[in-house]
């Protein structure tokens, strides 16, 4: 994986909020609180042009929320 993401690398963003966070529940994080998570992660970088709208952090929390239930899925 590249060292370096962005707002349109959804599901990397996701692996990495798993990641960095599994005791958050990603259905009960707003997305003011979600954007400035993804801005907080290592190797996140905003690239002008891929600005953060609604779609893309509905995106990233979908993927977020199967992310961490693959995880749990593996755990059992």
């Amino acid at each position: 994986m590249s060292d370096t993401f962005h707002w349109l690398n959804v599901q990397r963003i996701a692996e990495e909020l798993a990641d960095a966070h599994p005791d958050l529940d990603p259905a009960h994080v707003n997305f003011v609180d979600l954007r400035n998570l993804v801005r907080s992660l290592d190797g996140f970088e905003e690239r002008e042009g891929h600005p953060v709208n609604e779609r893309i952090l509905e995106s990233i929390q979908q993927h977020w929320i199967e992310e961490r239930d693959d995880i749990a899925s593996d755990d059992d």
